[in-house]
């Protein structure tokens, strides 16, 4: 082996090594040659053929740059690998830019749309879940993590961004221009959809979330309504404390959720005193757009039997990233603790399934959605069972 590979095999090796330290793979590497060490082995006779016999000269920093990309991607579309750049600027506390398009992102190829805010910049141009982001302001996302692309999304309020969207076949992409925006923290406003149905749309759970359903629940009970469907469709922003909280006013007693780490029991979060407010019954429209923290909230009260979900399976992201720096200043945005459902298995991964199953429709791009709403339709009609039962 010659010095100069030698020296590339100590170079790339290194923040390899430090990434399977942080993923908890090297336990036993001191004690016996395990199977993460056999990896770590043949990484090395890659690299030391790349670099002696590529038919070009190779840039080992930018290749290693791409493989410790790989190597995050890999574990899940939320954790990243994160340039010293970005690290620094993490570390001093730098917020992102105020201005939003509304978009949700998860990663699959491309960076694709998990849910839209309702009113958003990419509402109002016809973004869906499901749809794929193929270039943001002709960058393309194919080698983007869901970190990169939710902060090149964001940007002065005021400021544009240029979107390649694609939407059934890809040789067809569609360009669209967002404005970003201010967009609320919290978003909920209810309506009666018949004498004795109230409607609550939850678009964000933010700060506040929990006191505005309340408000929304006792107005619309004011008006007669006796039961409640509850819409959290393409919802997937907010904080899994604000769900928790919103949880508590419809679940009396019992396991909320758990937050789970690695080696560790989950710990729960139970309904106590006061908890249960909200006692109406229940219906939950989900589709594949239901992310994060609308999950843990339709999970606390599907698992304590206070609602029935109607619609899609939710996507099956909840889970909590954090910040994991690397020697050379570059870091890891790697998964560390998710969020478990009261019967204790994970969201993450699975989701909350539908206790009637109901597929939202496909739309065109630029069609105006069907004017009948066939999941909410389904939900009413899962209320008027219930009742007659």
């Amino acid at each position: 082996m010659t010095p100069r590979t030698r020296l590339a095999i100590l170079v790339v090796s290194t923040p390899l090594v430090v990434f399977a330290v942080v993923g908890g793979f090297m336990g036993k590497v001191v004690a016996r040659e395990d199977v993460t060490y056999q990896h770590l082995r043949v990484f090395e006779d890659v690299v030391s053929l790349v670099v002696n016999n590529y038919v070009e000269s190779v840039d080992v920093e930018r290749v290693m740059d791409g493989a410790m990309r790989g190597l995050a991607e890999g574990l899940d579309p939320d954790s990243a690998y994160v340039s010293p750049e970005q690290v620094a600027a993490l570390e001093r506390g730098e917020t992102l830019p105020e201005g939003e398009t509304g978009l949700n992102l998860t990663r699959q190829y491309y960076l694709r749309v998990v849910a839209v805010r309702d009113g958003s910049p990419a509402a109002r141009a016809g973004l869906r879940t499901g749809d794929y982001l193929r270039a943001v302001d002709g960058r393309p996302t194919r080698n983007l993590s869901v970190f990169d692309g939710a902060r090149l999304l964001r940007g002065p309020v005021g400021s544009k961004v240029a979107l390649t969207v694609i939407r059934g076949s890809a040789a067809e992409p569609h360009e669209v221009e967002l404005t970003r925006e201010r967009l609320p923290a919290t978003a909920v406003h209810g309506r009666l959809v018949d004498p004795v149905t109230g409607y609550v749309r939850i678009a964000a759970l933010g700060p506040g979330t929990s006191e505005r359903i309340r408000a929304e629940v006792d107005a619309l009970g004011r008006g007669g309504a006796t039961r409640l469907v509850i819409d959290l469709r393409g919802t997937a922003d907010g904080s899994v404390d604000a769900a928790v909280e919103a949880a508590r006013l419809f679940v009396a007693k019992g396991t909320l959720t758990a937050r789970e780490q690695r080696g560790g029991p989950g710990v729960p979060v139970t309904a106590g005193a006061g908890d249960g407010a909200i006692a109406q019954p229940v219906v939950l429209l989900v589709t594949a757009g239901t992310a994060g923290p609308a999950e843990v909230f339709a999970a606390a009260l599907v698992g304590a039997g206070r609602a029935e979900a109607v619609g899609e399976r939710t996507l099956g992201r909840a889970a909590e990233q954090k910040l994991v720096r690397l020697p050379d200043g570059s870091g890891l945005w790697m998964t560390f603790a998710r969020h478990l459902a009261p019967d204790g298995k994970p969201i993450n991964g699975n989701g909350v399934a539908p206790s009637v199953a109901v597929d939202e429709p496909d739309v065109e791009f630029g069609a105006a959605p069907p004017a009948d709403d066939v999941i909410l339709e389904r939900a009413i009609a899962t209320l008027d069972a219930k009742k007659a039962a």
